[in-house]
């Protein structure tokens, strides 16, 4: 069946910035495409394990870091980066899927908890963790699928592209490490928004300076530590 929408026969006027088919030029246009059936790679689709997790948040997106500590070379297993908006949809995702499971399966099984008398800092662990160059730039994805199973949680993360959706990443940690990772997870978001807050709230008045109480260090001298005094300057 087909339609024609100038039943007098007369052709319609062209309009001149109309482009004949099949010749290349400048276009924009929005697009909302839901990730309903998303395409799975084959390199993707067996996805990795994960045994911990590291979340990075800086000004303009967050970068998670699946980390394999079970045999070695430790290595960080998938990196995956996500805007503030999708990292605020994947915790809501994730505390969704933890409340289903605890309401089928009970609690999860606790893990001990790590030591606390001495955190490493952030390079001690990535000097412990190899980072491939193939997935040293992370993997970008603007939609999260999660879902579980008794032993098991998965992620897809997805690229939701016109014309098809794409798993760019798919990641397997077991059920008793999703409490530790939403609560990660959520302290990254927070600490975001807390960031976000600040840079956007008022602005405090300015107070007036004050002279100061001690001179100044010579230009070769180091500014002395915050809340402490500075030494006094050398007779010369």
């Amino acid at each position: 069946m087909s339609s024609n929408s100038n039943p007098g026969g007369n052709p319609p006027a062209q309009d001149p910035n109309d482009q004949p088919k099949g010749e290349a030029g400048p276009f924009s246009q929005e697009f909302r495409h839901q990730p309903i059936s998303a395409r799975v790679p084959e390199r993707i689709a067996r996805g990795v394990m994960s045994t911990g997790v590291l979340v990075l948040d800086g000004p303009n997106e967050f970068v998670i870091d699946f980390m394999q500590g079970l045999t070695r070379p430790y290595q960080v297993s998938a990196r995956i980066v996500l805007s503030p908006i999708v990292m605020e949809q994947f915790v809501a995702a994730v505390q969704d899927n933890l409340n289903k499971y605890e309401q089928r399966f009970g609690p999860p099984p606790t893990l001990p908890k790590p030591p606390t008398d001495r955190r490493p800092t952030l390079q001690e662990i990535y000097d412990e963790f190899k980072v491939s160059d193939e997935i040293a730039s992370g993997t970008y994805a603007n939609a999260v699928m999660v879902g579980h199973s008794p032993s098991e949680f998965f992620f897809d993360f997805i690229t939701n592209f016109f014309p098809t959706s794409s798993v760019s990443a798919r990641v397997f940690i077991s059920a008793a490490q999703l409490p530790r990772l939403f609560e990660t997870l959520t302290m990254a978001y927070q600490r975001y928004q807390h960031r976000i807050a600040g840079h956007h709230g008022p602005r405090p008045q300015q107070q007036p300076q004050q002279p100061p109480q001690q001179p100044p260090a010579r230009p070769d001298e180091p500014p002395p530590p915050q809340g402490q005094k500075p030494d006094a300057p050398p007779k010369t």
